[in-house]
């Protein structure tokens, strides 16, 4: 085989597992069809770049598939904003190219540095469920590069079943060629926030239910670290994209050109325990003492990706990395299932940094895709070893006890007991993997820890 491969350690974004795989770079459609058809590991996985935080694009003693070079744009509509492109395109690189233009990427995870074949193998969702979904409401059709070689279109119409079983099914059912999807207009490069402070959970809860409706975009950060009266106190940031009106007289000359912030760069992990319960205390207290209710004018990028602009950021949880948690709960148990996980958290007087609530909207028909009604919390877990699995063991039973589920792009501990209730269509999935991928040639490890697959 001409394209080269390289035996390597790799890791997701959390730098938690870190494993043995060999990787392979194609260049060109060409090699990618030679290295699922001849590469001589028995499993393959893509991996775009690498934002998954556990072993999603992980493949130990097996093969993984660096896409990042097919990421060619192969025709845009302005009238529409119909965007066709290679699967390995980034985010970065659409909204850099495409918001001078007046489109804007219409569903966003926190961060930018991702391929959208990787927002769609996770049907991401972004601050903007609970009004526009995720990101498979805003896709048209692709192209699916089967084990066997052979190519198949895959629409809601065309192949729907195979649609909707890659559309979430972390790249299990084949490899993502290109893409068509609708970008979002937009009048200018900026978002007006509003910012509320609440007490605790039951004050976020009741502004969710008041004000979501008002806004295309909420999020809640809360502080994980707070107990008692304060239990879940949060800082809610909720948005719209801004009218042309809304802007400073500076920003109206050239509304799509942001305003250069200078980078900056963790140069290094951080000593093991610099995030512990003391100092993130100090930080969420400073965090939520430093906000005031009001409204801001603020570019795109510091609204939708305020860590991106700290290279390596996740250097800064050690060499030990950190497992980033984030499951949902159905309406009708959302409160007490997020208290259940605060109490744990504080129980086990275990630190998260960055922890996020928002509410989500109806669920997509993909058959393994995360979003669905409810409450959804994100927590970024430092240190993993055998006492934080105890924790996240509790988690989980929890999520399962309250009828929620864990998001398998960013899970590094759930067992195959859990997954069939917490994906009621797990089953659905694996018979048209079985139908597409018979050989079982797309696996990763987290497919074969959850129980996706057999190992």
């Amino acid at each position: 085989m001409k394209v080269p491969s390289a035996i390597q350690p790799l890791a997701g974004w959390g730098n938690f597992p870190v494993q043995e795989c060999t990787a392979y770079r194609p260049e060109r459609r060409a090699e990618l069809a030679e290295v699922v058809a001849e590469a001589k590991e028995p499993h393959l996985i893509a991996r775009g770049l690498g934002r998954a935080y556990g072993d999603a694009a992980l493949n130990e003693g097996s093969g993984v598939i660096l896409s990042e070079r097919l990421n060619r744009v192969l025709d845009f509509d302005p009238d529409t904003g119909l965007l066709w492109c290679e699967s390995a395109l980034s985010l970065a690189d659409v909204i850099e190219f495409f918001l001078p233009r007046g489109f804007f990427f219409p569903v966003t995870p926190g961060t930018k540095h991702i391929t959208l074949g990787g927002a769609i193998a996770a049907d991401v969702h972004g601050k903007n469920h609970h009004q526009e979904g995720s990101i498979s409401a805003w896709l048209e059709d692709f192209r699916l590069l089967l084990a066997s070689g052979e190519i198949i279109d895959c629409s809601r119409e065309r192949n729907a079943d195979a649609f909707w079983a890659t559309v979430g099914g972390m790249g299990l059912t084949g490899f993502l060629l290109d893409v068509r999807l609708r970008l979002k207009r937009v009048d200018n490069a900026y978002v007006v926030v509003d910012y509320e402070k609440v007490r605790d959970l039951d004050a976020a809860l009741e502004s969710f239910a008041l004000r979501d409706g008002q806004h295309a975009y909420t999020v809640a950060w809360i502080d994980t670290l707070a107990t008692g009266a304060s239990l879940g106190r949060s800082v809610i940031m909720r948005a719209n994209h801004a009218k042309t009106e809304d802007l400073p007289a500076r920003a109206r000359a050239n509304p799509f050109q942001v305003r250069t912030r200078s980078s900056l760069s963790m140069p290094f992990r951080l000593p093991n325990g610099t995030l512990n319960p003391f100092s993130l205390r100090v930080f969420n207290s400073g965090f939520y003492a430093s906000h005031r209710n009001g409204r801001v004018v603020t570019d795109c990028n510091s609204y939708f990706y305020p860590l991106d602009r700290i290279a390596h950021w996740n250097r800064g949880y050690g060499r030990r990395g950190v497992i980033q948690y984030q499951a949902v709960i159905p309406p009708d148990h959302g409160r007490a299932g997020v208290i259940s996980i605060l109490e744990i958290l504080a129980a086990a007087n275990w630190p998260s940094f960055l922890s996020v609530l928002k509410p989500f909207g109806d669920a997509g028909p993909g058959l393994l895709s995360f979003p669905r009604p409810g409450l959804t919390i994100s927590l970024d877990l430092p240190a993993p070893g055998a006492a934080l699995r105890s924790v996240v063991q509790q988690l989980d039973e929890t999520v399962l006890r309250y009828g929620g589920s864990v998001y398998l792009a960013k899970d590094s501990c759930l067992g195959p007991e859990s997954l069939p209730a917490m994906y009621p269509q797990l089953d659905e999935f694996r018979a048209i993997k079985a139908r597409l991928d018979p050989q079982g040639r797309f696996s990763s490890s987290l497919a074969r820890r959850v129980g996706i697959m057999d190992q």
